[in-house]
């Protein structure tokens, strides 16, 4: 019986953040996967090795992590001022389908650098020596984000000194923009979708919590973690390995969902699990991270732990931080709560790898709280490049 061969793809395995993922030119892609539809889901999924109901990705890129099933297109930009358009998918671990809903924030310091290696940035905004300004259109939620990228001889600089919490070896410091990261193009427009700071959230079966839930960055789900019977110095162990507990938490996650308008019945929540994110905080404490680094009640304003596919995340989605940060700015959320209270423009939260910094400028306009800017630093490095293969006949 003849077979398929297999196809090679040019693409780049890349780290961008906490996260990695593999990166295309929309160019390089075979015809019928250079526009939306079931055939680049499908390719997408195979490079991966989705659907796996072993949970390991052994035939494919993947990882078998939210942080490592990802996929990304950049192309030059359609959009005036921009350089290039910035296309995300998260690939379901075990289940067929790529979620189009979200950004990856982690994956945006990746192609502000890929958009460089990649030829996709007119030569004469790369300086030989400096940084370039690279601006990306985020065509999944239509915002602009802004990554400041070193450049050395011309070419992208990506080892360096900066330590980023969750990655093991230090690398090249690129500080990332969100611009005007609210709403993220939801219906309705607001930052706060109930038009609430915190709602009485009503999960059935479950209870009723005190949520906070804001479209900045991604859709998130913030609760107490008290209320949910937390400390909020949990690692991934503590809550990964209780089936029950996760199916709690997507609960919580699916109420929020509703309330927030993202999904008009419960059943759509299973396709899409990349948005809202769900997570819990709680004032300052001392505890130990993943990687036994002790981190002092003083050295953070809050603790936050999130959920990503279903999953607590070893450390911090880069739009879950942009959440974060914006709530965080905004008197009486429970964010800002936990934070301590009060106006600020920066907070630094502990998540279970370590710390982060991140900023945010909120500020109310005719009653709406609206946020300009959302900044961070992360950092990412190429770690292979040249053609994926996938069978000819799986997509």
């Amino acid at each position: 019986m003849p077979h398929v061969p297999q196809v090679k793809i040019p693409a780049t395995y890349i780290r961008g953040g906490t996260s990695k993922g593999v990166f295309f030119r929309l160019q390089d892609l075979p015809e019928r996967c250079q526009v939306p539809g079931a055939a680049r889901d499908k390719l997408f999924m195979r490079v991966i090795g989705s659907p796996d109901p072993y949970s390991a990705h052994i035939d494919g890129m993947g990882g078998a992590t939210s942080s490592t099933s990802k996929c990304v297109i950049l192309s030059k930009s359609s959009q005036p001022e921009h350089d290039v358009d910035y296309l995300y998918g998260q690939i379901s671990i075990d289940k067929a389908f790529v979620d189009w809903s979200g950004n990856c924030g982690n994956l945006s310091t990746a192609a502000g650098s890929f958009a460089i290696h990649a030829g996709l940035v007119d030569p004469s905004r790369i300086p030989d020596n400096g940084t370039c300004v690279v601006r990306i259109w985020q065509a999944n939620i239509q915002k602009t984000i802004i990554a400041h990228v070193p450049v050395t001889n011309g070419q992208v600089q990506e080892t360096g000194d900066f330590e980023l919490d969750g990655v093991t070896f230090p690398a090249a410091e690129i500080v990332l923009e969100f611009l005007d990261p609210s709403d993220d193009g939801e219906e309705g427009g607001s930052m706060f979708p109930t038009g609430n700071l915190v709602d009485d959230l009503e999960v059935p079966g479950v209870g009723t919590f005190k949520a906070t839930m804001i479209s900045a960055g991604i859709p998130t789900v913030f609760v107490n973690a008290e209320d949910i019977g937390y400390k909020g110095t949990e690692l991934r162990e503590a809550i990964n390995g209780d089936p029950e507990q996760l199916a709690r938490f997507e609960k919580i996650r699916v109420a929020g969902a509703l309330r927030m308008g993202l999904i008009k019945t419960p059943e759509e929540a299973a396709t899409r699990q990349h948005t809202p994110k769900i997570a819990f905080v709680s004032p300052p404490k001392d505890y130990l991270t993943s990687s036994g680094k002790e981190v002092k009640a003083g050295d953070v304003d809050l603790l936050v732990r999130a959920l990503s596919m279903g999953k607590l995340h070893h450390a911090m989605m880069g739009t879950a931080a942009v959440a974060i940060g914006t709530a965080a700015a905004v008197p009486g959320t429970l964010v800002n709560i936990a934070a301590g209270g009060g106006e600020r423009t920066a907070v630094r939260f502990g998540h279970p790898s370590g710390t982060l910094r991140v900023g945010a400028e909120a500020r109310q306009v005719d009653g709406e709280w609206t946020v300009t800017k959302a900044i961070m630093s992360r950092s990412s490095r190429i770690l292979m490049e040249g053609w994926v293969r996938v069978p000819g006949d799986s997509f």
